[in-house]
Protein backbone atom coordinates (compact mmCIF):
# COMPACT_ATOMS: atom_id res chain seq x y z
CA UNK A 1 0.00 0.00 0.00
CA UNK A 2 2.84 2.21 0.91
CA UNK A 3 4.24 1.55 -2.52
CA UNK A 4 0.77 2.57 -4.33
CA UNK A 5 0.63 5.66 -2.78
CA UNK A 6 4.12 6.53 -3.28
CA UNK A 7 3.47 5.89 -7.12
CA UNK A 8 0.19 8.41 -6.74
CA UNK A 9 1.62 11.33 -5.35
CA UNK A 10 4.43 11.36 -8.06
CA UNK A 11 1.56 11.34 -10.63
CA UNK A 12 0.03 14.00 -9.29
CA UNK A 13 3.03 16.81 -9.33
CA UNK A 14 2.79 20.18 -10.95
CA UNK A 15 5.07 20.71 -13.84
CA UNK A 16 8.55 21.95 -13.34
CA UNK A 17 8.77 23.89 -16.28
CA UNK A 18 7.36 25.83 -19.21
CA UNK A 19 5.49 24.44 -21.61
CA UNK A 20 5.46 25.75 -25.76
CA UNK A 21 2.42 24.52 -27.81
CA UNK A 22 3.37 23.19 -31.44
CA UNK A 23 0.98 26.22 -32.84
CA UNK A 24 3.89 28.31 -30.36
CA UNK A 25 7.17 26.06 -31.35
CA UNK A 26 6.35 26.81 -34.91
CA UNK A 27 6.24 30.23 -35.01
CA UNK A 28 9.92 30.36 -32.83
CA UNK A 29 11.29 28.53 -35.63
CA UNK A 30 9.83 30.86 -38.01
CA UNK A 31 10.98 33.62 -36.11
CA UNK A 32 14.71 32.63 -35.42
CA UNK A 33 15.20 31.63 -39.31
CA UNK A 34 14.05 35.08 -40.54
CA UNK A 35 16.91 35.90 -37.98
CA UNK A 36 19.49 33.97 -40.51
CA UNK A 37 20.63 32.62 -37.16
CA UNK A 38 20.88 29.17 -35.57
CA UNK A 39 22.18 30.10 -31.83
CA UNK A 40 19.07 31.77 -30.56
CA UNK A 41 16.86 30.76 -28.24
CA UNK A 42 13.37 31.59 -26.67
CA UNK A 43 13.74 33.29 -23.18
CA UNK A 44 11.12 33.95 -21.04
CA UNK A 45 11.54 36.08 -17.66
CA UNK A 46 9.51 37.56 -15.31
CA UNK A 47 10.38 41.25 -14.09
CA UNK A 48 8.99 43.67 -11.76
CA UNK A 49 6.42 45.95 -13.17
CA UNK A 50 3.05 45.50 -13.98
CA UNK A 51 0.22 46.61 -12.32
CA UNK A 52 0.43 43.10 -10.04
CA UNK A 53 4.28 43.51 -9.67
CA UNK A 54 5.72 40.80 -12.12
CA UNK A 55 5.27 41.38 -15.70
CA UNK A 56 6.47 38.93 -18.54
CA UNK A 57 9.37 39.28 -21.06
CA UNK A 58 9.73 37.25 -24.09
CA UNK A 59 13.01 37.12 -26.39
CA UNK A 60 15.36 35.50 -28.26
CA UNK A 61 18.64 35.18 -26.40
CA UNK A 62 22.34 33.49 -27.58
CA UNK A 63 23.58 33.99 -24.05
CA UNK A 64 23.79 30.71 -21.03
CA UNK A 65 23.22 31.75 -17.56
CA UNK A 66 24.10 30.02 -14.30
CA UNK A 67 20.77 28.06 -13.09
CA UNK A 68 18.86 28.61 -17.01
CA UNK A 69 16.02 26.10 -16.68
CA UNK A 70 16.69 24.65 -21.10
CA UNK A 71 13.34 22.80 -22.08
CA UNK A 72 13.36 21.67 -25.68
CA UNK A 73 10.06 21.66 -27.90
CA UNK A 74 10.91 20.01 -31.50
CA UNK A 75 13.95 21.70 -32.27
CA UNK A 76 13.17 24.62 -30.74
CA UNK A 77 14.94 25.54 -26.90
CA UNK A 78 12.96 27.46 -23.91
CA UNK A 79 14.62 29.26 -21.69
CA UNK A 80 13.73 30.36 -18.08
CA UNK A 81 16.50 32.10 -15.37
CA UNK A 82 16.87 30.44 -11.99
CA UNK A 83 15.07 33.47 -10.44
CA UNK A 84 11.83 33.09 -12.63
CA UNK A 85 11.86 29.75 -13.23
CA UNK A 86 9.41 28.95 -9.82
CA UNK A 87 7.06 31.69 -10.88
CA UNK A 88 6.21 29.70 -14.85
CA UNK A 89 5.99 26.02 -13.61
CA UNK A 90 3.57 24.85 -15.73
CA UNK A 91 2.91 27.95 -17.79
CA UNK A 92 1.63 27.73 -21.32
CA UNK A 93 3.26 29.36 -24.05
CA UNK A 94 0.86 29.69 -27.10
CA UNK A 95 0.67 31.70 -30.58
CA UNK A 96 -2.46 33.54 -31.13
CA UNK A 97 -3.18 34.26 -34.81
CA UNK A 98 -6.66 36.08 -34.72
CA UNK A 99 -8.81 38.79 -35.91
CA UNK A 100 -9.25 39.84 -32.18
CA UNK A 101 -5.78 38.39 -30.67
CA UNK A 102 -2.40 38.05 -32.55
CA UNK A 103 1.09 37.45 -30.86
CA UNK A 104 1.95 35.15 -28.01
CA UNK A 105 0.04 34.01 -25.15
CA UNK A 106 0.97 32.37 -21.59
CA UNK A 107 -1.43 30.94 -19.71
CA UNK A 108 0.42 30.79 -16.26
CA UNK A 109 -1.48 28.78 -13.31
CA UNK A 110 0.51 30.96 -10.64
CA UNK A 111 -1.31 34.13 -11.76
CA UNK A 112 -3.23 35.14 -8.79
CA UNK A 113 -5.13 38.04 -10.17
CA UNK A 114 -5.76 39.67 -13.49
CA UNK A 115 -5.60 43.19 -14.36
CA UNK A 116 -6.00 45.54 -17.63
CA UNK A 117 -2.76 44.80 -18.97
CA UNK A 118 -3.63 41.50 -19.24
CA UNK A 119 0.45 40.47 -18.29
CA UNK A 120 0.86 41.13 -14.76
CA UNK A 121 0.78 38.58 -11.34
CA UNK A 122 1.87 38.40 -7.77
Amino acid sequence: MTTEAHTESTEATAPTGVILTDVAAVKVKALIEQEGRDDLRLRIAVQPGGCSGLRYQLFFDERSLDGDVVSDFDGVEVVVDRMSSPYLAGATIDFADRIDAQGFTIDNPNAQNSCACGDSFH
